[in-house]
């Protein structure tokens, strides 16, 4: 099976079956919408981390042997403060006054009552669906580049990074539902948006393939780029939604699940390997 092919098949994995597994998240019973929701966000917090730390990070130090170690460091602190950046540029966007609706907070705040939009604030709804709509579109795009540059280093590696950009994907998708929903979207318009977005994995992939071959010396720092990503999500946008539940019991529970995909990704990148 030829690299292209590989590459449509895991960014389509990481994008619009993500999509389809966080839709049929929302077919489930509220009750367990609300108990199934942060298992899945530190499972994915476990997933983002081990791709991040086991392979990305790795292959980016052991793809070029010249390639300065200081450089990759420089490259993953870099990545890391233009994601908070970026960040905050969505908070300040969508920052009105007093109140506040942030989208990353919504990946583990889901469970909170959909409603029937209030007409008074009808159009801000729409445009805070609208902007959630593009700003997934130009986030897949880049997972499509990243997943992309990862089969180019190492098909394995390719693997592991399209198997944890979808166990992100699903819990951010669910967000992107309920925002959508809350918006004034019908489910159907809803899942066609987000379908229609989870696309352009596909094709940040398949514009990385043709314009990377040219550029094998990117490919370190691009890892690196992903790694920063990974790590980003995890620590910035995940980790914090689980400090909401204290008990004993759930701290344990997040713990193994953390752990669970952590160990996911090393065994499916050892096995693969």
């Amino acid at each position: 099976m030829s690299l292209l092919v590989w590459i449509i098949i895991f960014s389509l994995l990481g994008g619009v079956l993500s999509v389809l597994a966080a839709s049929i998240y929302l077919l489930i019973n509220d009750e367990y919408q609300k108990k199934l929701l942060p298992h899945t966000v530190s499972f994915a917090i476990g997933a983002l981390l081990g791709a991040a730390l086991l392979a990305l990070l790795p292959h980016a130090l052991l793809v070029d042997k010249n390639v300065d170690f200081h450089d990759i460091g420089l490259t993953l602190l870099i990545g890391l403060l233009s994601f908070f950046l970026l960040e905050k540029m969505v908070i300040w966007r969508h920052c009105h006054s007093n109140h506040c609706e942030v989208h990353t907070p919504s990946i583990v705040n889901t469970t909170s009552e959909v409603h029937t939009p209030d007409h008074s604030h009808h159009h801000e709804k729409d445009a805070s669906g609208a902007l959630i709509i593009i700003g997934d579109g130009v986030h897949n795009l880049v997972d499509g580049v990243l997943i992309a540059a990862a089969f180019m280093t190492d098909i394995d590696l390719g693997i592991v990074t399209a198997l944890a950009v979808a166990a992100h994907e699903i819990p951010q998708e669910i967000g992107d539902f309920a925002i959508l929903l809350n918006s004034g979207y019908t489910r159907g318009r809803a899942l066609f948006f987000n379908v229609l977005s989870s696309m352009a994995t596909l094709v940040g992939a398949i514009i990385a393939y043709y314009s990377l071959q040219s550029m094998q010396h990117a490919l370190p720092y691009i890892l690196t780029i992903a790694a920063s990503s990974f790590i980003y999500i995890a620590v910035a946008d995940l980790i914090p939604g689980l400090h909401k539940q204290t008990a004993l019991r759930e701290t344990l529970q997040q713990i193994s699940l953390i752990a669970l995909g952590v160990v996911t990704i090393y065994w499916a990148h050892s096995t693969l390997h």
